[in-house]
């Protein structure tokens, strides 16, 4: 993690600190008044972070203009290193839970008799979840991917943003990063898709499609400018600044 996004750098790092030790005492915390989120979903090879970047800038400039002492926060893998850190794992033993995967009963088995401290496949998507919906009900923070529009529903204070392209325009943008063939590429982009999907699929219980975000944008064809300009717009209409 950069130190853009050190844990310490957030301004939930008390409540952090709270949940977690609530987590693993089987307690809940309350957040009252949940503030405004935005969730950006994206398809493989459309960049978000950049959009995100320039978002969180904008937003915490119209909160001080408005006399609001209060930055608007984007973040990405921080839900899965906080989540371990709930845990005491690596985030490498819990990274399974966002990819097209799931423990065996016999993994379960073989985890629990080799593993002092061992952690079932339930409690990680718990603690995950639990932790992406607490973040969600801070308010005035951009979810980047790891199924941030899923909860909607505990803070209805939001707005969810699908990036996508053609997948041909993709396949080049990832032959190029990756070092992959267009082939490789192409098998490469289908594989992270799935996955991204199922994670949303698993948190929000049902085979979801397009229509649970409130918006959708074309990569190719959209420059990241116009793009949060765009979503800064829709916040203003749906009275979410």
């Amino acid at each position: 993690m950069s130190a853009q996004h050190r844990y310490s750098d957030y301004p939930w790092r008390n409540v952090f600190e709270k949940y977690f030790n609530d987590i693993i005492n089987d307690q809940k915390i309350k957040i009252e008044k949940p503030g405004p989120y935005i969730s950006i979903s994206r398809d493989f090879g459309c960049m978000a972070n950049n959009i995100a970047r320039q978002l969180s800038t904008e937003l915490t400039k119209r909160n001080k203009a408005a006399g609001i002492n209060k930055e608007w926060k984007w973040i990405n893998k921080t839900i899965l290193e906080e989540s371990a850190k709930a845990l005491d794992l690596s985030p490498s033993k819990i990274e399974y839970v966002f990819q097209s995967q799931k423990k065996t009963v016999m993994d379960e088995i073989i985890g629990a008799m080799s593993q002092r401290y061992y952690k079932s496949d339930k409690r990680i998507r718990k603690t995950i979840i639990e932790v992406i919906r607490n973040i969600a009900k801070t308010g005035d923070v951009i979810i980047v991917g790891r199924g941030g529009v899923a909860f909607a529903a505990d803070n209805p204070k939001s707005l969810h943003i699908k990036l996508t392209a053609p997948i041909e325009w993709r396949a080049e943008r990832i032959s190029h990063s990756y070092h992959k063939t267009k082939g490789e590429a192409l098998k490469y982009i289908l594989e992270i898709d799935k996955e991204r999907k199922f994670l949303i699929d698993t948190f929000m219980g049902f085979d979801t499609d397009i229509s649970i975000f409130d918006m959708t944008f074309n990569r190719k064809t959209l420059k990241e400018s116009e793009i949060v300009a765009s979503i800064i717009n829709l916040l203003e209409m749906k009275k979410l600044l």
